[in-house]
């Protein structure tokens, strides 16, 4: 694999479609031209499944005529190609209705110079070397155990790219990325027989870095002990009960207040978290810091999609509401300045004063009895009301020790009173994509079950 483009072609690309904007009539333009490779392997039980080449590249063009803005986009590098495009945006631009917050970012907002994040670490690899990797990660999780009986398959996927964008007030800026995984999901089954219950489980790894990433004998381990663990998994009564997140899912607690104290939920006053800025929302031994600068992170960027500068900063204070993530349009329309967020959140790492030593194990031993939850289903939360309902799997706990697996139940409560509710951190905290958390436990939530 290989890149076909150099930066200095994005450069020229980028120069040329803001001058011809502005020729045609645009009184504001931005631009983005990118390209990505990549490739994907997949094996089940000893056998190539898929083999998958992707190479994509692309043009697109935001142009406004005042207040009015238009957006058009091609694969095709031509400057016939691209004068089309920003003719079809002008156009569109000029049958939208004016949007007095509409427009670019002001110039003192964008990023002039930044730092290279180390975030471009070409996989130098092959087919077949990738196929070996998804063969000996299956293999890994076949071998753990006669109880994995079963395969859906092993994945490697690798990628790299680059874009270059540029706007009419002064912005330009580009850089090369890659993205590497790993990933197995075993199917155990303690007896082969046609009643016998089966579980599944996964496991995986993602790094900017090939070399970073976790042995796929490692990973194929993790997944069949975690397929097995689950075997004779039964319901439990309703009840009311402390329910531990474990770590790798946990984040969605993040993910879940990220969207409630986003510009758009704000301005459209559809979050359970309104005019919330200052306010105790977060159990107080709760902090959660915002890091674009982390060398080789997933969510690490120089700048957000706009050309905006972002910063490090503290975005939950001891439980209270320290900033919010707006995009320039979102920032307007509430009155306050870009946050850098357009496009996403960079790197948010939840710590605790209350963290519980010993890993999993020491959490578990805090709560003493209640319920692990390991995965969730479904997407059940209302983000007007904060209301929350989810399908899960987990384990029933006992005087900290794990009794027995449990299916078919449901986890009830508001994310508003969880977050509060919050007693204490476990210290097994791992990345799982732009978010870092080590596993959650809640004093009380409502489990439905038999």
């Amino acid at each position: 694999m290989a890149l076909s483009f150099k930066k200095e072609t994005f450069q020229e690309l980028t120069e040329f479609a803001l001058k011809k904007a502005k020729s045609l009539g645009a009184t504001d333009c931005a631009v983005d031209v990118s390209e990505s490779v990549g490739q994907s392997v997949s094996v089940r039980l000893g056998e190539i499944e898929t083999i998958e080449h992707t190479r994509d590249k692309g043009f697109s063009v935001s142009v406004f005529v005042g207040q009015k803005r238009g957006n058009a986009s091609s694969s095709d590098f031509s400057h016939e190609a691209i004068t089309s495009a920003i003719e079809k945006a002008i156009d569109i631009a000029k049958y939208t209705a004016a949007d007095k917050f509409a427009g670019l970012p002001e110039e003192d907002m964008l990023v002039k110079r930044y730092k290279d994040l180390d975030l471009y670490h070409p996989w130098k690899t092959n087919t077949g070397r990738l196929i070996e990797k998804a063969l000996k990660m299956e293999q890994a999780a076949l071998d753990v155990s006669p109880k994995i009986r079963n395969s859906d398959g092993a994945n490697v996927s690798t990628e790299e790219g680059h874009f270059y964008a540029a706007n009419s007030r002064g912005f330009q800026g580009g850089y090369p990325y890659s993205r590497h995984s790993l990933s197995v999901s075993p199917i155990a089954q303690e007896k082969r027989s046609k009643n016998s219950p089966m579980q599944r489980d996964f496991w995986y790894s993602s790094e900017r870095d090939a070399k970073n990433l976790e042995k796929p004998k490692t990973i194929g381990k993790t997944a069949a002990e975690r397929a097995i663990a689950r075997l004779g998994a039964r319901k439990i009564t309703t009840r009311n009960c402390p329910v531990i997140f474990e770590a790798p899912i946990a984040s969605s607690l993040i993910s879940h207040y990220v969207g409630a104290v986003s510009g758009s939920s704000l301005y459209r006053k559809s979050s359970w978290l309104l005019d919330s800025m200052g306010t105790q929302v977060w159990a107080p031994h709760i902090t959660i810091k915002e890091d674009p600068f982390i060398p080789g992170a997933h969510g690490s960027s120089p700048f957000d999609e706009e050309g905006v500068k972002v910063s490090a900063r503290t975005v939950v204070k001891k439980g209270v509401v320290n900033g919010y993530f707006l995009s320039t349009y979102s920032g307007r329309k509430l009155g306050m300045p870009s946050t850098g967020n357009a496009g996403g959140t960079h790197n948010l790492q939840l710590t605790s004063t209350r963290t519980v030593k010993g890993g999993l194990e020491g959490l578990l031993q805090k709560m003493g009895t209640g319920l692990l939850v390991t995965e969730m289903m479904g997407q059940g939360v209302n983000g007007v009301t904060g209301d929350y309902s989810r399908g899960v799997f987990g384990y029933w706990v006992e005087n900290g020790v794990i009794v027995h697996p449990v299916e078919e139940i449901t986890i009830a409560g508001n994310v508003k009173e969880m977050l509060a509710q919050i007693v204490a951190v476990g210290d097994d905290a791992e990345w799982r994509g732009t978010k870092y958390c080590g596993s959650i436990l809640i004093e009380n939530m409502m489990v439905a079950g038999s």
